[in-house]
C-alpha cells in the first residue's frame, strides 16, 4: 500500500498531461515570406475622438507622454530592457498585433485577421482602438495587402460596462475596453474572443456590437482579474480563476457543428488560487443560440511551453495549436551573465504548431497530440525568407520565428498553412537585437503534417 505522500504524488502524475517528450516532429519548409513593417499605421476614423489621433500616451512611461514620438520603446526587463528604435506616442493607430485568424474568409476571399488590444494592459490602452482587416498576401513581393479596416463601435449601448469614450457618439472601442485575440466569421457575424472578462463578443461584419456574453463554466461565471466587475483586493480562486493576459487567446470554428471552441490562453486556477494541471481549458459556444453547452477538453502544454497563440480547424475534428514559450531572439544569442546589447536573456526556444484530434479525449479530458512542427526550425533550401536573423551560428537553409508572440495560424490548402507574428508595437524585437520585430506572415509547406491522423 502506497504512503499517502506517495498516494498523492501518483495520483498527479496520472493526471499530468501525457505529452512525452518523443512526440512527432513533421518537417516545415518556407514557401512564402511576406512583411508589414513595424511602423505601420493607420488613421482612426473620421468622427472617432481627437484623443484617438495621437495613441500610445500611456503606455510611453510611468506618466502621460502628448508629445508624438518622444519616448523609445522597449523589450521590457524578461528581455533586457532593450531598445526597439520606435518611440511612443503615435501619430494614428498602429496596424500591428495581429492576434487571430478567421477561418471563414471574407467574401473578397481575403483573410479576416484581428488586432489585439493595443499597448498590452488594460491600464495603458485607453486611446488605442480596436479594428480588425481583410489581407491578402502577395508572396511574390513579400507584401501583405490589407485591403480594408474595420474599427469596432457600441453606439446601441450593448455593452453592459462603462466604456473608454462613453461620453461620444460613436462610442468607438478601445484597449481599455477590450482585449482582443481571437476572431471567427459565421455567416454575416464575427465572433471575438477576448481575455479581460473573458468575454465572446459578437458584431456585424461593420463592425457595431450586437452582444456580449461571459463566460460560464460549471453553472458560475469564470473570471479574470481584468473583469470590469472586479474591485481591489480581489482574491486568486475565489473572486476569479483566469489568470492575468488567459483569456480566449484561440477560438476556432468547427466544420460540421458549427460550434466555437474557446481556449484560454493559460491554466485556470483552483478555488485555493493554484493551478493543478498545465492544461488549457477549450469551452465549447453555440452561436446559434448564443449559450455555452457545458462541452469541454483540455490542451495539454508540453514542457516549457506557457501558453497559446491561436486555434483554428483544419477538418471536423483536427485542429492547429500555436502553442509557445515566453522568449524572444535566438538561443545562440543568450546570454551568459547580466544581460546586454548583445545578448537575449531570455531567447526563444519553443515555438510549435501542434496537431491536436478533439475526437480524441482521454479520461483526464485531455485532447490527443498528434504532433507538431518546430517554428525555430524552419527548412529553407530555396532562400525564400527576406529578412536576416541575428546569431551566432549558421543559418544557411534555416529560417526561425524567434518571437514573444506568434498568434496567428489557417490552413491555406491540403498542403500549407500560414503563420502571423503579434509585433507588440514598440516593444518586441527577436529578429535583430536593436530593432522593432514586423509583421511578418509566412507560408509553410507541411503535407505529411497536415496528413497526420
Amino acid at each position: 500500500m502506497l504512503r499517502p505522500s506517495l498516494a498523492v504524488a501518483f495520483a498527479a502524475l496520472l493526471t499530468a498531461p501525457a505529452l512525452a517528450q518523443d512526440e512527432t516532429t513533421f518537417s516545415a519548409e518556407l514557401a512564402g515570406h511576406a512583411i508589414i513593417p513595424a511602423m505601420s499605421l493607420v488613421a482612426p476614423p473620421a468622427d472617432a475622438p481627437q484623443d484617438a489621433w495621437v495613441s500610445g500616451k500611456f503606455a510611453a512611461g510611468a506618466t502621460r507622454v502628448d508629445q508624438p514620438m518622444t519616448v523609445e520603446g522597449n523589450t521590457g526587463g524578461l528581455h533586457g530592457k532593450r531598445f526597439t528604435g520606435i518611440s511612443l506616442p503615435f501619430i494614428g493607430q498602429p496596424l500591428q498585433g495581429f492576434s487571430g485568424f478567421a477561418m471563414e474568409r471574407a467574401e473578397d476571399g481575403s483573410i479576416i485577421a484581428l488586432t489585439d488590444n493595443g499597448f498590452g494592459s488594460k491600464a495603458n490602452s485607453p486611446d488605442a482602438l480596436l479594428f480588425f482587416h481583410t489581407i491578402e498576401p502577395d508572396f511574390d513581393n513579400g507584401a501583405m495587402k490589407v485591403n480594408k479596416t474595420v474599427f469596432l463601435a457600441d453606439p446601441n449601448k450593448v455593452v453592459p460596462f462603462r466604456i473608454a469614450y462613453e461620453g461620444t457618439e460613436q462610442r468607438y472601442l478601445t484597449g481599455a475596453d477590450f482585449d482582443l485575440e481571437s476572431i471567427q466569421k459565421v455567416g454575416d457575424t464575427l465572433w471575438i474572443g477576448e481575455e479581460f472578462g473573458p468575454y465572446l463578443i459578437s458584431a456585424t461584419l461593420d463592425g457595431t456590437i450586437t452582444g456580449v456574453y461571459p463566460t460560464m463554466l460549471d453553472g458560475a461565471e469564470l473570471k479574470g482579474p481584468d473583469h470590469p466587475s472586479l474591485k481591489v483586493p480581489a482574491e486568486a480562486g475565489k473572486d476569479y480563476r483566469v489568470n492575468r493576459s488567459g483569456g480566449y487567446e484561440g477560438m476556432a470554428l468547427q466544420p460540421g457543428t458549427g460550434l466555437l471552441w474557446a481556449m484560454l490562453e493559460k491554466p485556470i486556477m483552483d478555488e485555493t488560487g493554484a493551478v493543478p494541471e498545465n492544461a488549457l481549458t477549450v469551452l465549447a459556444f453555440d452561436p446559434k443560440t448564443a449559450e455555452w453547452t457545458g462541452k469541454t477538453f483540455k490542451f495539454p502544454l508540453a514542457d516549457g511551453a506557457t501558453a497559446i497563440g491561436d486555434f483554428n480547424f483544419i477538418d471536423e475534428t483536427r485542429a492547429l495549436v500555436i502553442e509557445r514559450d515566453n522568449g524572444e531572439g535566438d538561443p545562440s544569442l543568450e546570454c551568459e551573465g547580466e544581460a546586454n546589447a548583445d545578448c537575449f536573456p531570455h531567447p526563444a526556444k519553443l515555438k510549435r504548431v501542434v496537431l491536436i484530434d478533439t475526437a480524441s479525449v482521454d479520461n483526464n479530458g485531455h485532447v490527443r497530440r498528434i504532433g507538431h512542427i518546430d517554428l525555430m526550425n524552419i527548412a529553407d533550401p530555396n532562400g525564400v525568407a527576406r529578412l536576416e536573423t541575428a546569431a551566432k551560428r549558421d543559418m544557411t537553409g534555416t529560417y526561425t520565428l524567434p518571437f514573444f508572440t506568434i498568434e496567428d495560424v489557417m490552413k491555406i490548402d491540403d498542403t500549407h498553412i500560414l503563420v502571423g507574428t503579434d509585433n507588440n508595437l514598440p516593444f518586441s524585437s527577436g529578429r535583430q537585437l536593436d530593432a522593432a520585430m514586423d509583421n511578418e506572415f509566412v507560408l509553410l509547406a507541411v503535407p505529411e503534417f497536415l496528413a497526420a491522423k
